[in-house]
């Protein structure tokens, strides 16, 4: 089976990401573009049984052969949009295939993944205390809970560059409250993204309704493995 890759280089200034284009959530890091692309096959592998768990299987990865068709390199800008080094503002990787409309599939798709993806962090979650969920942990920049806020805030951040976020004030402080409240948003409204054409430019980057679905699924994900080292 082929896999349509786009390399994202330069990723929060120290890593590559190798994304599986047609599979939102399928990805692999790397400390740069060659070792990204050397992953990605076992992160295929483990994409594919994770889909596997939760359904019968929609994706082939026998055979994998990976095409890369785009490589970005992210970077940084001030307020004038002007390259600068590292700070808040990070434009991150646009393919051509973000550009694509999402098809029904798309968000039928999309829809399970998300569904999983919060699934699973619901479950990693079970049992733990509050002072668990509150502890800081060395060299990490937030506890549980904190990371629990920012995958909310995240989420909603991605909805806001389509214009599709409620406002800022209504964005609830308690952590699951904030999971909760923005995936709702967010579930209503990916149905009514089907067929849109919909591209914004904000902050010196684009947004699309695929790209916003690619990073979403991949955030949460991400953050699951996270929280699983963590424990």
């Amino acid at each position: 089976m082929i896999f349509r890759v786009g390399i994202e280089n330069n990723n929060e200034g120290f890593r590559s990401i190798a994304w599986a284009l047609e599979h939102p959530g399928c990805f692999a890091y790397g400390s740069d573009e060659k070792e990204a692309i050397a992953n990605l096959p076992a992160a295929i592998r483990a994409y594919s049984a994770w889909i596997g768990r939760h359904e019968s299987l929609w994706l082939d990865e026998t055979n994998v052969e990976l095409k890369v068709e785009e490589t970005f390199t992210a970077y940084y800008i001030n307020e004038s949009f002007e390259r600068v080094g590292r700070s808040d503002d990070e434009v991150n990787a646009w393919f051509q295939h973000d550009w694509k409309p999402l098809a029904g599939r798309d968000v039928e798709q999309g829809l399970e993944l998300l569904s999983w993806t919060r699934s699973d962090l619901l479950d990693a979650l079970t049992g733990l205390s509050d002072e668990k969920l509150d502890q800081n942990y060395p060299n990490e920049r937030w506890s549980i809970h904190g990371i629990l806020g920012h995958i909310g805030s995240a989420e909603w951040w991605y909805l806001n560059r389509l214009g599709l976020a409620f406002p800022r004030s209504e964005v609830p402080q308690e952590p699951l409250e904030r999971l909760e409240k923005v995936r709702t948003h967010l579930i209503r409204l990916l149905p009514m993204l089907e067929g849109s054409k919909q591209v914004v430019g904000i902050n010196g980057e684009f947004w699309s309704p695929r790209k916003m679905l690619r990073r979403a699924v991949w955030h949460e994900r991400d953050h699951i493995l996270h929280i699983q080292k963590l424990l």
